[in-house]
């Protein structure tokens, strides 16, 4: 199994625990990990049989911009199972969220948080 990396997805967004972030917004980085099989789409050389990741960057980028969540835990979360339920070709995600300017006084870092979703198989 192989794998797509997606990095640097920058969106703004109005997810967070303090009232301003859920009103004024801020800043969010996303990346993302798709795990599939691409031995067809080698062979073919056709989209139609792999991921057009310009419809997963969209996804991401939708998401974080509607949603209005109070924890990152539940953002990064419903990112990474609408991929995997918008997706029959990815068996596994893993999402890496970013806050690059927390609010957060004397601190210059960035607050992350990451989650590795698996389909199940029915």
């Amino acid at each position: 199994m192989e794998s797509i990396y997606l990095t640097g997805i920058r969106c703004y967004g109005y997810t967070g625990y303090l009232p301003e972030e859920q009103v004024l917004g801020q800043w969010f980085e996303v990346d993302v990990r798709l795990w599939l099989d691409i031995s067809v789409a080698a062979t073919t050389d056709a989209i139609e049989d792999t991921v057009d990741y310009r419809n997963i960057i969209g996804l991401v980028q939708n998401l974080v911009k509607t949603s209005k969540f109070t924890l990152v835990e539940k953002l990064v979360t419903v990112i990474a199972d609408t991929i995997l339920s918008s997706s029959d070709r990815v068996a596994q995600v893993q999402v890496t969220l970013s806050k690059p300017a927390a609010p957060i006084p004397d601190f210059g870092g960035k607050i992350s948080i990451e989650t590795i979703r698996t389909k199940l198989n029915t």
